[in-house]
């Protein structure tokens, strides 16, 4: 078993690290403290980034993409994840759910996407629909050639960046006793009529990353609109929530890792009793825990990327990936507060920043609960069929 990194993989990972330094972290404390991304700032990064060759790193060389592999993927995931979320996704890496489009619609949408020309939005959350998306209000009612929406969808990222939504909308209702949604995915234009977007709620995370909330009211899209095939819209969500959960992972290990070098350069420097905080065993077993469980987390999310490009990584492998390294970073970066002290707590140093940006890590892209689920459903399935 070979954990040694290709040569090709280290530049690139070098390469990364020299983009975040360069091009992100040097404007977080503008956009903390603003709550806002200036678009000539998101021009810049955009532009710089596709210079860079690591814009939609994720997609394929033919479509235009990068073509890294899950690996080398989540290794620049993990560089980029060090800095400011409201920064580093603008160095988009486009929905993989685009992969399911067809037609017309990988001219107007999926090209100009990968390109940079146009930025999507995903939309499946709703006020009353969050874990369980099957319980989705927002519906879309066949009328001949076209379909009607109706509904209101939330917590939806960067949408006043976007050019138009990927909206995941129910169709139907599953016969059986437990009447469960059919569910579609559109693709939806900004200005479309009886489409509109309003300002969402304001989180103390990724400050500059805003979430907002989409209306449909009687808004009539074609059929062409349709995302892969009508009623199979979770099915083409579960089909890359996998690599969606590693992202959040190697983004969490990004910001982890940062967390873990300050604590640790903190810990050298600064003295009480006359002895550097990092010799009193308070201070130090807190550093080897904190490195225990990164190394830990490095290596689940690694080898299910791994996985991944293999094509065998199971959805427990991505869960475990996403709810351990999503936990693990809660607990480094409290951890680094602790071993400041107040200061951990001031805004003049980014440790409180990290701390807040990474809370919701444990709840998008399925919460820690629905992670823990989705393992242990796994585990008991295959005894319980045996059993009588």
């Amino acid at each position: 078993m070979d954990f040694a990194l290709t040569a090709e993989q280290k530049l690139i990972v070098e390469a990364t690290r020299r983009f975040t330094e360069q091009e992100l972290m040097p404007y977080e404390e503008k956009v903390e403290r603003s709550g806002q991304v200036p678009s000539g700032l998101v021009e810049q990064i955009r532009s710089r980034s596709i210079a860079a060759g690591i814009y939609a790193a994720n997609m394929p060389t033919e479509l235009g993409g990068g073509g890294l592999d899950p690996l080398t993927l989540a290794l620049v995931e993990r560089e980029l994840g060090a800095a400011s979320y409201a920064l580093q996704y603008i160095v988009a890496r486009p929905s993989n759910i685009l992969r399911a489009c067809q037609g017309d619609q990988i001219e107007r949408y999926l090209l100009p996407t990968v390109r940079g020309d146009r930025v999507e939005c995903l939309a499946m959350s709703e006020p009353d629909a969050g874990s369980d998306l099957r319980g989705m209000k927002c519906s879309a009612v066949r009328d001949g050639d076209s379909y009607i929406i109706n509904g209101t969808k939330h917590f939806i990222s960067h949408a006043d960046l976007s050019d138009y939504v990927i909206l995941f909308a129910a169709t139907g209702e599953e016969s059986g006793s437990r009447r469960r949604k059919k569910i579609t995915a559109f693709l939806i234009d900004n200005g479309t009529p009886g489409y509109e977007v309003q300002p969402g709620y304001q989180a103390v995370s990724n400050r500059g990353y805003h979430n907002f909330v989409l209306n449909f009211d009687d808004c009539r899209v074609s059929s062409s609109a349709v995302l892969g095939e009508e009623h199979q819209g979770f099915a083409i969500a579960n089909q890359w929530l996998g690599s969606t959960r590693l992202q959040v992972a190697a983004v969490c290990l990004g910001r982890a890792r940062r967390a873990l070098h300050l604590a640790t350069e903190w810990a050298v420097d600064r003295t009480q009793f006359g002895r550097p905080i990092g010799k009193f065993q308070g201070v130090s077993f807190k550093l080897a825990d904190m490195q225990t469980r990164y190394e830990a987390a490095e290596l689940l999310t690694l080898r299910a990327a791994w996985k991944d490009g293999q094509g065998t990584m199971t959805d427990t492998d991505a869960a475990m990936a996403k709810l351990y390294a999503s936990e693990m970073c809660q607990f480094v970066t409290d951890e680094a507060i602790q071993i400041f002290g107040g200061m951990g707590l001031m805004d003049e140093l980014p440790l409180e920043r990290l701390w807040r940006d990474t809370r919701v890590d444990r709840i998008w892209d399925g919460t820690s609960e629905i992670q823990r689920h989705i393992i242990s459903r796994n585990l008991l399935r295959p005894l319980e069929k045996d059993r009588p």
